[in-house]
């Protein structure tokens, strides 16, 4: 059947038409310029963060050989860093925010201990860290120069910490073999937060809708599993959904990618039962990167997928996904009215902002809300990197996000590896879908969602060298 579907004559044309626009696209001067990053090394070991970062450990060095750390920390679980970071990202959906950032802080300090007595151990520089480094850098001063620091001190702290653990990770995950199984962990995690979203709809959540009842009167439930808020969880399903269809197209065997298509079909219902428009939006738009990355030739499948969506979905979906846009929905009236506050309140505190966290937003706000709305945040990533951070948040925010996205195409342009290759689409089409989720909503309100965008970067960086990456089979002690 295989083999006279592509002898067949639409098949071929169909692959004809995928081969041209992947020659087009390839033989672009501007996309070989944006992808070409073979100086990226060089140009990174000679910057200042790289130097002195490396003189900085010489010190470090110098002070565990004289503490004797080397024999105080010889085979202690607090120099094995995978361990704590592992634990990090995997439990992150299912634990309390204060457990996370104590296995977040005690990974950085046993990567610390590490790079001190481990003496031969290199360090990890890729691309997107001078920038990491630099926002978490810029949102410490935004902390200390906000309109109400006591409020601010907190969020501040604790984005910072959250910030830097992409380095962190990058640092502990040292093989192959330590990165596909934090991959695999994190998609097994996301299936039980998924089936238990999926409980949620069919047995009650006994809380809220959080929709307009007078619009859709027919959604009883919106589910949001073990994070609070349906678009907190559309927003961690975003992350995790394209890893789990990476795993999937990266699988060997029949039962392994049956395993993996399950899962896939699950997080995929989870997400549908949300309800959240902008998390559906951040789906297609996440699935739409992967299908062009892995064959262009899906273009196809992708058009003929969005026609089965519009002709065979339930009448509620599509209600509630043609309403995007729809003023008279009390969720877009509100949000919108939100943007407009925060829009004028930017006209006089975009240079500096007015500092991370609740406390800060509601000491200002209030004074230029729209239709007297009040709001705890933005309701949108990039307004409110703005508010916290002011100019220099966003800017750098924004040449982050462009050199990831460098990082990652340059790694999918030139790996042969298919599992890498997999990775590298994966992570880059979850944090398509992501940022274009968070133009709706304030997605690192929940600050577990915020940690797991952070751990993304350092899994696609992680994925950008994979062929550079150990291949020893040893788990923990590396």
């Amino acid at each position: 059947m295989t083999e006279v579907l592509k002898n067949s004559l639409i098949y071929r044309l169909c692959a004809a038409i995928g081969r041209w626009f992947s020659r087009q696209w390839m033989g672009s001067r501007i996309i070989r310029a944006f992808v070409n990053m073979k100086n990226e090394e060089d140009l990174a070991e000679g910057s200042i963060f790289f130097k002195a970062g490396k003189k900085l450990r010489q010190i470090w060095i110098a002070v565990s050989k004289a503490l004797r750390f080397d024999r105080i920390f010889a085979n202690s679980i607090f120099a094995m860093p995978f361990i704590w970071c592992f634990l990090a990202a995997v439990l992150a959906p299912v634990i309390p925010t204060m457990a996370l950032l104590a296995l977040v802080l005690v990974g950085c300090i046993s990567v610390i201990i590490k790079a001190g007595i481990d003496t031969d151990r290199k360090l990890a520089h890729a691309p997107v860290n001078r920038y990491v480094l630099v926002y978490a850098v810029i949102y410490l001063i935004a902390t200390f120069t906000s309109v109400t620091v006591s409020g601010s001190l907190y969020i501040g702290l604790l984005s910072a910490v959250f910030i830097m653990s992409t380095i962190v990770i990058e640092n502990a995950v040292r093989t192959q073999k330590q990165l596909d199984l934090l991959v695999k962990f994190m998609v097994i995690v996301g299936l039980f937060v998924a089936l238990y979203g999926v409980y949620q709809h069919f047995f009650g959540t006994g809380g809220e809708t959080w929709v307009d009842e007078d619009m859709f009167s027919d959604i009883s439930t919106r589910v949001y599993s073990t994070l609070q808020n349906p678009n907190v969880l559309s927003e961690y399903l975003l992350l995790v959904i394209p890893l789990s269809a990476a795993m999937l197209f990266a699988a060997e065997g029949a039962l392994r990618k049956t395993f993996y298509f399950i899962v896939c079909c699950v997080m995929c219902l989870c997400m549908i039962y949300t309800f959240s428009r902008g998390g559906w939006l951040g789906l297609l738009f996440a699935a739409f990167i992967f299908l062009i990355l892995v064959d262009r030739r899906f273009i196809f499948l992708i058009i003929a997928g969005a026609v089965a969506l519009l002709l065979f979905s339930p009448d509620v979906i599509v209600q509630r996904f043609t309403s995007i846009g729809n003023v008279s929905d009390t969720s877009t009236s509100y949000r919108v009215s939100i943007w407009m506050g925060t829009l004028k309140m930017l006209k006089d505190y975009w240079l500096t902002g007015i500092g991370p966290g609740t406390a800060a937003f509601n000491m200002v706000y209030p004074a230029y809300s729209y239709n007297t709305v009040s709001a705890p945040h933005a309701h949108n990533l990039y307004l409110q990197i703005i508010c916290d951070a002011g100019i220099a948040g966003i800017i750098v925010f924004a040449l982050l996000i462009i050199v990831f996205i460098r990082m990652n195409c340059h790694a999918i342009s030139v790996t042969t590896n298919r599992k890498a290759k997999m990775l590298q689409i994966g992570t880059l089409s979850g944090a398509g879908g992501f940022l274009l989720q968070s133009m709706t909503d304030y997605s690192f309100y929940n600050y577990r969602v915020m940690f797991l965008f952070w751990a993304y970067l350092a899994i696609a960086a992680l994925a950008a060298r994979y062929e550079k990456l150990s291949d020893s089979r040893h788990i923990l002690n590396v």
